[in-house]
Order: structure tokens, then C-alpha cells, then sequence
């Protein structure tokens, strides 16, 4: 009997671990790098480990995050206050309570009735596009994380593909019109992501500056709306002929009905109307937070606590907190705990100042290389909120000495980043609409032609909003 052939690190996670431990020998000998503080070294040296961790490994994201922070606690880097602090967040708590609304909505059908709603008005395609991609813009401020967005949207998706079965190519557009738009409109609200948390605490830990619910939905929703619009554009010219696109096309709610297991026809039902008025109740609340003074956190647990109500809730607390991401959450909450210990031990200012005349660099070329970069770093980091937990620190060290905005910088740099699409393990939308059965759907070729005409498009249009939009909205460049 042959023995059993005992296999070996992949050819990538071999490199990835050679260039960590090269780094970290280079951080432990005490001649090198003069400047540079013990505690900076661990940092950097965990830092380096744990991103190669999560560029050249299998092993799962939220440990990798975890072992970070447990070594930066336990080298003292950190305290143990600090990482566990971060659990308690007020942004990590809203996460948690948005999720809860979203099982209320989620459970009641509204989401589906809206969605067919808005499609049944299409008389094109180019009509059926746009008004899926309104859709979808919405549907950021119900449904917390791009991952929770996919997930409720893939029926409705199926739902128009039944309907449209013998139009392959539309279907097939479709497919990689969902998670296109879901990626690009996450930055439309604070919530959209775990990777806007992220530097939101970053930007109040090393810079001291506040980004609210409210302001990110003043600088995001507008981005949003036009990179999903414009990326629409782009899916459908790439994906379909123009014969497809004359062609008219009749999508009614009652089509949608007979493929799907919820109800979208017919007047709102007593917990639909409730979950409408909650939703509604709660996004104006978050958006008057400069009227009324309440944090979005606690309207946000306050609205969760009346969807988890047994009067006036239409979930149960116990099945609305099985849908939150608790592996998303520890995530978070490790990598904000990293992000700290990279700017408070004075890590991340050693770093950018070794960049040559980083002062000199006038402030669009410097926006213009944040963003070049984070748009690219997808291609190594496959997670958005660990390319945020790396990219976002620098960024707002490197934006002080070069006398730019740090806000202005981390982002433009949160919203690159949201540009995943090149490969269908980028991003779990991407791999989710990627392989559904019994339906056609998008091939890798799809993918590389529609990034290789959306990525720099993406990234031009995040540097314009950045340089041009942004200031007048109360973020100047510098």
C-alpha cells in the first residue's frame, strides 16, 4: 500500500510567509532602521505577518485579524482595554442593530415588493438597468455589508432571470449588473461596509476628526449613485448587442409573483407596514443627527428593539441576531485594535516618511496615487475590510505630511477600494452571482473586460469627487 503523499504550504503561501519572516528578521536586528521604536517594530513586524497572512494563506481572515491583535496586546503595543474597547465601539454596535432591522425587513418580503416594484415600470432594457440599479442604491440603507445585500438580492435576480430565461444574453448582464452595483453603491452609507467603520475609527484615533452618519451620507450617496449608474452603463454595453438592447422588454409584478416564494402584489400587509414605517422612522432619525444630537448607534439599537418587539416587532431577537455577522464584527473589531497600534506607536509615520519629497507632491498627484493603489489592492487583499485596515492608517499618516485633508484622503481611499471586480473571489457578491445553478450567468473573460473599462473609470471618478465635489460639500483638499 502506497503511503499517503503529505501535501505541502501552496507555492503562494511559501512566499508569503518568506517575505514576512525576511521583514520581521530585518525589524528584530537593532542597527537597522535608527528611529525606529521597539514598539514600532512589533507592529510593523505583526503587521507584515498578518497581511501576508491574508494575501498567501487559507487560513480564515477574522483569526489572522484576531492573532494580530492578541500579539500586540500581549507585547504591551497595545492594552488589553484597548482591544477589547473595541468591541464595544459605538460604530460596531450599529452594525450589530442595523443588522436586526435588516432581519425585520428581510422576514416581512418588503425588500422583494419594493424591488418588483420599481423594475415592473421598465420598458427597455436600458429602463430595466437603471431602475434595478435604483433598486439596489436603496437598498443600502435597509441591508447592512455588501455580502447581506447579495444575499437578499439573489432571489429577485432569479425571479427576472425566470421571467427573461429565453433572452440568455440579458440574463447573463443581469448577473453581473447585481453585484457591480451592490459594490460600488456600499459607499452611499456608513453602513454600506465594515471597511467605512473601519475608518471611521481610524480617522477618530489618529486624527481626531468625526465623521457622523450623516456626513458620510452627504459625500457618499452622491458618489454612489453616479459610479452605479455609470458602471450600469458599462455592464450593459459590454455584455450585450445592440440588437438585445432595441428590443423592448415588459417586466410586471405579477411576472415577478410567479417566481417568487414572497409576495410583491397586492396592499402591504400589517408587519409589512410596520417594517416600511420603522425603516423610514429610523434612516430620517440617522440622517437629523445634527438636528436632534442622538447618536446613530443608539437609534439604530432603539430601532432594533422595536423590530425584536413581541407587539410591534416582526422578527424575534433571538432569529434577528443569528443573521448578524459575528465573524465580520470580531474582524472589525481586531483590525481597528492593529490600526490603533499602527498609529499610536508611530509605525505608520515612520513609514510615510521614508516616501521621497512627500511634501513636495502637489495634493491631486497625492489623491491620485491613494486611489491608483487602493483600487488595485483588491487584487491582493480579497478582503475590502482588510485592505481598509492596512491602506487607511498610511494614508492618513502620509495626508498629514503632505499637508492634505486626511479625511479627504481615507475617503477616497474606503471608497477605491470598493472597486472588487476583477476576479470572482474579489468580492463575495461577485463570487455569489458567479455560480448559480440551473441559471447562465457571468465567465471570468466577463469579469476582466467589464474591470478592464470600469476600473479606471471607478478610479477617476472617486479622484474628480475627491478634488471637485467633495469641497463643496464641506471636505476641502486640504
Amino acid at each position: 500500500m502506497t503511503p499517503p503523499v503529505r501535501q505541502g504550504l501552496p507555492l503562494t503561501a511559501l512566499c508569503a510567509l518568506c517575505v514576512a519572516l525576511s521583514l520581521c528578521a530585518l525589524l528584530a536586528v537593532p542597527g537597522n532602521f535608527p528611529g525606529l521604536s521597539g514598539q514600532a517594530r512589533v507592529t510593523l513586524a505583526v503587521f507584515a505577518l498578518a497581511t501576508c497572512a491574508w494575501i498567501g494563506t487559507p487560513i480564515d481572515d477574522t483569526y489572522v485579524a484576531l492573532g494580530g491583535g492578541l500579539a500586540l496586546a500581549v507585547t504591551g503595543v497595545i492594552s488589553s482595554d484597548t482591544l477589547f474597547g473595541t468591541l464595544g465601539d459605538a460604530t460596531v454596535w450599529l452594525l450589530i442593530c442595523a443588522f436586526v432591522l435588516a432581519a425585520a425587513v428581510t422576514r416581512t418580503g418588503l425588500a422583494a415588493r419594493a424591488a418588483a416594484f420599481l423594475v415592473s415600470g421598465a420598458r427597455s432594457v436600458r429602463q430595466l438597468v437603471h431602475l434595478t440599479t435604483a433598486a439596489l442604491v436603496v437598498s443600502a440603507f435597509a441591508i447592512p455589508a455588501t455580502s447581506g445585500r447579495a444575499a437578499l438580492a439573489l432571489p429577485v435576480f432569479l425571479a427576472l432571470a425566470a421571467v427573461l430565461w429565453e433572452r440568455v444574453r440579458l440574463v447573463v448582464m443581469l448577473a453581473l449588473l447585481f453585484p457591480t452595483v451592490i459594490l460600488l453603491s456600499a459607499v452611499a452609507t456608513l453602513i454600506g461596509a465594515g471597511a467605512h467603520l473601519i475608518t471611521v475609527s481610524v480617522l477618530w484615533e489618529s486624527a481626531g476628526r468625526h465623521v457622523g452618519f450623516t456626513q458620510w451620507l452627504l459625500l457618499g450617496l452622491p458618489l454612489a449613485v453616479v459610479s452605479s449608474h455609470l458602471a450600469a452603463e458599462v455592464v450593459l454595453l459590454t455584455t450585450t448587442r445592440r440588437a438585445d438592447r432595441r428590443e423592448g422588454v415588459r417586466v410586471t409584478a405579477e411576472d415577478i409573483q410567479r417566481h417568487s416564494t414572497t409576495r410583491v402584489t397586492g396592499p402591504l400587509s400589517p408587519p409589512e407596514a410596520r417594517a416600511a414605517l420603522l425603516l423610514v422612522t429610523v434612516v430620517v432619525l440617522w440622517c437629523a443627527e445634527p438636528l436632534h444630537g442622538v447618536s446613530p448607534a443608539l437609534v439604530a439599537l432603539i430601532g432594533a428593539v422595536v423590530a425584536a418587539s413581541p407587539a410591534l416587532g416582526t422578527v424575534g431577537l433571538k432569529d434577528a441576531l443569528k443573521t448578524v455577522p459575528w465573524s465580520l464584527l470580531l474582524f472589525m473589531a481586531a483590525t481597528m485594535a492593529m490600526g490603533v497600534a499602527l498609529s499610536t506607536s508611530g509605525a505608520a509615520e515612520w513609514l510615510v516618511g521614508g516616501l521621497p519629497g512627500s511634501s513636495a507632491v502637489p495634493p491631486w498627484a497625492f489623491l491620485a496615487a491613494v486611489v491608483v493603489v487602493s483600487t488595485g489592492a483588491h487584487l491582493l487583499l480579497q478582503s475590502r475590510s482588510a485592505r481598509s485596515s492596512v491602506l487607511v492608517p498610511l494614508v492618513v499618516a502620509a495626508a498629514a505630511g503632505a499637508g492634505v485633508n486626511p479625511v479627504s484622503a481615507a475617503l477616497a481611499s474606503t471608497a477605491a477600494a470598493g472597486f472588487c471586480h476583477t476576479l470572482p473571489a474579489s468580492a463575495k457578491p461577485v463570487a455569489l452571482f458567479a455560480d448559480v445553478p440551473d441559471t447562465p450567468t457571468y465567465t471570468r473573460n466577463d469579469l476582466l473586460r467589464l474591470s478592464a473599462v470600469l476600473a479606471p473609470l471607478t478610479a477617476l471618478l472617486v479622484l474628480l469627487f475627491a478634488l471637485a465635489v467633495w469641497p463643496l460639500l464641506g471636505v476641502p483638499v486640504l
